[in-house]
């Protein structure tokens, strides 16, 4: 059965995925006619696709760095230049008129060309991964838009990242060859063919997501980890080996690129975009007043954290309604939001104070023409802008400044709180318009302007630099939003060089998730939720202990007999939306009615095209063996598949029998009618179903109850079939 959901902008059919392994007698003789050179070739392309991904995710990345860094400086450089002349005017027209430009034209990709690539893109790939495959998600036009709408929006000015996206980009450049390619854009390889079904397809966009993690944040342990803790529904130990791999060449990608940018030829700003935020120059001693401190912030940022989320679905959710109405307001959206940034970036600083120079010979202050923490604005020589420093870089920019140590007084505690709650305003209502935009860099840099704010008020109790304390407070915030502790707790770790600040991670990012928990779910959840995406928890709901499978079974059930005439197959699949049909062999072909399999339309859908048809109603598998090979029936990359309306059947075909035994999955999975349904639940997730067959418990009934799907599982149609049941809030 369909089912609705939002992607991107536009409202679309998705479909389940076929995670299982299709033992059907076409399966079983290429199986045992496999000779050892293919066995060997199939795992050496498995791994040579790892270092492909890597490699391809880490040279993205790269550019991705480079280009923000290179169109974000030169906006900031050509601003500086009109402030230097006491030009405020043109100086914010120029800045405003390029980050609307730059806004307009990430808009324009993504509601002209792949509206699928709004948004982070975390949660498609983890309902992807989650067996839901939605239109376009990883087309090659969603990868393309990723790409450059992502460094427009970043460039832009707007509080959003470019790490969530990448992790989407990760993903579809492994779907891309996974697939064999594209065959809509004449993009296909041959030698890619053992990896055109699900389950091979789901390992690989696993590793491309956890190359998207670690080339933003040159994480590589930590997008193992995210990958296993958020993004994968499905986990082995092979995977594991393959995915630390993939992103471990990210690393080395990224290594390499670094080396080279420390000659200074990345561009104006350099280095800026690559090197993340080194804070293991800070003495990490704490002691009891610290871990007050420290106490607090976990408390504070799981209630951040929950509120963060609950205005962002408050936010998607009034944005999807301007969405529906058509291009033009997307766009409108858009701008309107890059205007609001660019006054509220310009403006607030002139609200500030200057703030005169450190004495420090080894710092340049004010920063001219590059990234740094001090930026004169409207301020006179040797005196600095706190506020300009934070608004007028880029956010990782502003992140490193945030978490730099051994300044303590260099921001003003009110500018601190002007700049927390400005940045949270604007990553809440950023969050939703029309381009790709990630989550965690709005997020770290709230949570690390409000850590830096508690350190400046428990500085005189407290032995930890205000740049640790920034730390805790991104880690705070995160966990209160993302409601992730180990793959968060690495990533920040990998991210700022400091595991003696460990502990202290552990603990904010524990007690920020156990606050955040009693309020709301995490913000991918919700996001998954408010797209309709049927995403199947971990966990079954608990009212689900109350029923069993025969309670939720949706019908009527189509079944097909294991020599079936070709017009009735014919009407099934015009007439009905199913993907999976029962086969039933009864006499003469068996003495009682028995369940012979399960057929999928795909694979019917080829069958019949191929024509190999009989007159009369006998077995006749073996032609069909020698006509067919297995990867005639393997699926589709991109582009469309075979439809029922593109099979040409002569009329006197119609009245001719076709053998379905040789494509039938001979060992679907089936429970008894009795098994609860909370049972099945657990049972259909953790072996990645999209078929899972009901048996009945007595003797000399239809050998087959029915079929669940994912739909039968989803709390929308139990709760529509028994309202009286009440649901377990969360």
């Amino acid at each position: 059965m369909r089912t609705i959901a939002i992607v991107g902008s536009n409202v679309c059919p998705i479909e389940s995925l076929d995670y299982e392994i299709f033992e059907n007698d076409l399966f079983k003789q290429d199986w045992r006619s496999a000779k050892k050179s293919r066995i060997l070739k199939y795992v050496v392309l498995k791994w040579a696709l790892a270092l492909v991904i890597g490699l391809a995710t880490g040279l993205v990345g790269f550019f991705n760095n480079i280009a923000v860094e290179n169109i974000a400086g030169y906006k900031l450089l050509l601003t500086s230049r009109f402030m230097a002349k006491e030009e405020y005017y043109k100086a914010f027209a120029v800045y405003a008129s390029m980050n609307v430009g730059l806004a307009t034209a990430a808009a324009a990709l993504c509601a002209f060309i792949a509206p699928a690539a709004a948004g982070s893109g975390i949660p498609e790939v983890k309902a992807y991964l989650n067996g839901i495959d939605a239109y376009s998600i990883l087309a090659p036009s969603t990868l393309f838009v990723k790409i450059f709408g992502s460094i427009l929006g970043v460039s832009a000015g707007f509080v959003v990242g470019k790490e969530g996206p990448m992790v989407h980009t990760g993903a579809c450049i492994a779907s891309l060859l996974g697939q064999g390619g594209s065959r809509k854009y004449h993009l296909t390889w041959s030698w890619l063919r053992y990896f055109k079904n699900d389950r091979d397809r789901r390992d690989l966009i696993t590793c491309g997501a956890a190359a998207g993690v670690a080339a933003a944040f040159r994480a590589p342990v930590g997008g193992v980890l995210f990958a296993l803790e958020e993004a994968a529904s499905w986990w082995r130990s092979a995977l594991l080996w393959r995915t630390f791999f993939t992103t471990a060449v990210v690393a080395i990608v990224l290594r390499g690129f670094i080396q080279f940018c420390a000659t200074g030829d990345c561009g104006l700003f350099g280095q800026g975009g690559l090197i993340m935020y080194d804070v293991s120059a800070a003495d990490a001693r704490y002691s009891a007043p610290d871990i007050l401190a420290v106490l607090l912030l976990g408390v504070f940022g799981g209630i951040f954290g929950s509120i963060y989320n609950y205005l962002v679905d408050k936010v998607i959710r009034t944005y999807s309604i301007i969405h529906e109405k058509g291009t033009a307001p997307k766009i409108l959206l858009v701008i309107t939001i890059a205007l609001l940034t660019s006054s509220v970036s310009y403006g607030l600083p002139w609200f500030s104070t200057c703030i005169a120079c450190p004495t420090d010979a080894t710092v340049s202050c004010p920063t001219v023409g590059k990234a740094g923490n001090y930026i004169s604005f409207n301020c006179p020589t040797g005196y600095y802008n706190d506020i300009a420093s934070l608004f007028l870089n880029t956010n990782d920019d502003a992140i490193r400044n945030l978490f730099s140590t051994d300044t303590t007084k260099e921001f003003h505690i009110y500018s601190l709180f002007i700049f927390f709650s400005a940045v949270f305003i604007l990553g809440i209502i950023t969050y939703g318009i029309a381009i790709p935009s990630g989550l965690f860099i709005p997020v770290i840099l709230a949570g690390a302007c409000y850590g830096r704010l508690v350190g400046r008020l428990f500085e005189s109790i407290s032995s930890l630099d205000t740049g640790l304390f920034a730390l805790l407070g991104a880690a705070s915030l995160l966990g209160g939003t993302m409601r992730m502790t180990v793959s968060l707790c690495i990533i920040l770790l990998e991210l700022t060089n400091d595991l003696l600040l460990l502990p202290l991670v552990m603990l904010v990012l524990l007690i920020s998730k156990t606050v955040a928990d009693n309020f709301n779910k995490g913000i991918y959840d919700q996001i998954v939720k408010i797209k309709g995406l049927p995403y199947l928890e971990a966990h079954a709901e608990p009212y689900m202990k109350d029923l069993v499978t025969s309670d939720v079974v949706s019908g009527p059930l189509v079944t097909f007999s294991g020599v079936e005439k070709v017009g009735y197959i014919m009407h099934a699949l015009r007439t009905t939306g199913h993907n999976g049909f029962p086969v039933i062999d009864e006499p003469p072909f068996s003495d009682t009615p028995e369940l012979c399999g399960l057929v999928l339309r795909s694979h019917l859908l080829t069958l019949l095209n191929g024509k190999v048809f009989s007159k009369e109603r006998v077995l006749h598998g073996e032609e069909i063996l020698r006509r067919f090979g297995p990867f005639d029936f393997a699926k589709a990359g991109s582009g469309k598949g075979l439809k029922v309306e593109d099979l040409d059947i002569e009329e006197e075909e119609m009245e001719m029998y076709v053998d379905l035994h040789p494509i039938t999955n001979a060992s679907p999975y089936t429970v008894v009618e009795t098994m609860s349904l909370a049972k099945a639940a657990i049972l259909f997730r953790q072996l990645g179903l999209r078929h899972l067959c009901l048996v009945p418990k007595s003797q000399g009934r239809s050998p087959i109850v029915g079929i669940l799907t994912r739909h039968d599982f989803m709390p929308e149609h139990i709760l529509g079939l028994y309202p009286n049941i009440k649901p377990h809030n969360n």
